[in-house]
């Protein structure tokens, strides 16, 4: 790939479906791409580090100095699979074209792929693949509050209803005006919101919240802490808060109309990652760059066989 500041539109990644028809209609394009996001400064011998190698008839780096064979695709999310990649780069391509996805349903209608639980499987993996551990944290002026999503819940309100709660933080770059955000599903501790705000936001900045007196303790985690109490209070909570209140909006939008609440609770984590993935990069002009992200993430994305995917458990019933 070319040396640049960032990653280009026809340079680095197709911009156009029709370039991405041009790039990838042979096997050997779809390698080579891969090729390129494994190994950005040419291929290393896993085994002697030497970087000359053969290319095998069948799509393998054979170094030149110790005989090691080495597929492109080991150790990857594409790991043994035994469809074409050219139906896996479809696949990536039609879940980040569209600005707000695809159903598992949708996918395999596409594709044509036998199964619903390929579809499925395949749109599980991708999302293991959307967000990277150890990604920088967020800054400046961050709202944390929690949310809930779910089924209707009559008579019941919160943590007392059947929802599943959602942390959300959203830095704010001005009055309605959001940066990136971080959703995790909130753990089943007192301190949820404290542990899960130290650990998405950097020290120093701006903690707003609302007046629960557990969030009190950041201004003695070495943040500046705002909180406003809505007891007896003239102001709703989303004037106060109005980041954190558009993203639960929009979360719960999407899980209704793109995945039609077909979600479990022991894949929610997931989901969240997916809309994460979504909205911090909703302001990318082109679309093959998500494509390009998520490609490169998923040649640094374990494996996860079927069995480790499933779940029966409805998120809500």
């Amino acid at each position: 790939m070319a040396e640049h500041s960032g990653p280009l539109p026809g340079v680095d990644y197709p911009g156009t479906f029709p370039e991405f028809q041009e790039w990838f209609s042979t096997e050997r394009g779809c390698f080579d791409f891969l090729a390129g996001l494994r190994w950005p400064g040419g291929f290393v011998c896993p085994k002697c580090d030497a970087t000359k190698f053969w290319r095998t008839g069948d799509g393998l780096w054979m170094c030149r100095v110790c005989q090691r064979r080495t597929s492109v695709t080991a150790g990857t999310l594409f790991d043994r699979t035994r469809t074409p990649l050219q139906t896996w780069f479809a696949a990536a391509w039609f879940i980040t074209a569209q600005k707000n996805g695809v159903s598992a349903l949708g996918l395999q209608r596409v594709l044509g792929l036998k199964s619903y639980e390929t579809a499925w499987a395949w749109m599980h993996k991708f999302r293991r693949a959307m967000v990277i551990p150890g990604r920088d944290v967020l800054t400046g002026t961050v709202e944390v509050d929690e949310t809930f999503v779910g089924g209707i819940s009559r008579g019941n309100a919160g943590r007392s209803s059947s929802k599943l709660g959602v942390m959300v933080a959203a830095e704010m770059l001005g009055p309605r005006k959001l940066g990136r955000i971080r959703l995790e599903p909130t753990l089943k501790e007192p301190l949820a919101l404290v542990t899960f705000a130290t650990r998405t936001v950097e020290p120093g900045s701006r903690i707003k919240t609302d007046g629960a007196r557990e969030l009190r303790r950041l201004s003695g985690l070495g943040y500046q802490h705002d909180y406003y109490t809505q007891l007896g209070g003239t102001k709703p909570a989303h004037v106060d808060l109005p980041g954190v209140h558009i993203v639960a909006s929009l979360l719960k939008r999407w899980l209704q109309g793109t995945l039609q609440y077909g979600a479990s609770s022991d894949h929610l984590a997931y989901y969240l990652d997916e809309f994460t993935f979504r909205f911090n990069r909703r302001s990318a002009k082109n679309r093959g760059l998500l494509f390009y992200r998520l490609m490169s993430q998923a040649v640094n994305t374990e494996p996860h066989p079927l069995p480790s995917l499933v779940s029966d458990q409805p998120l809500w019933e």
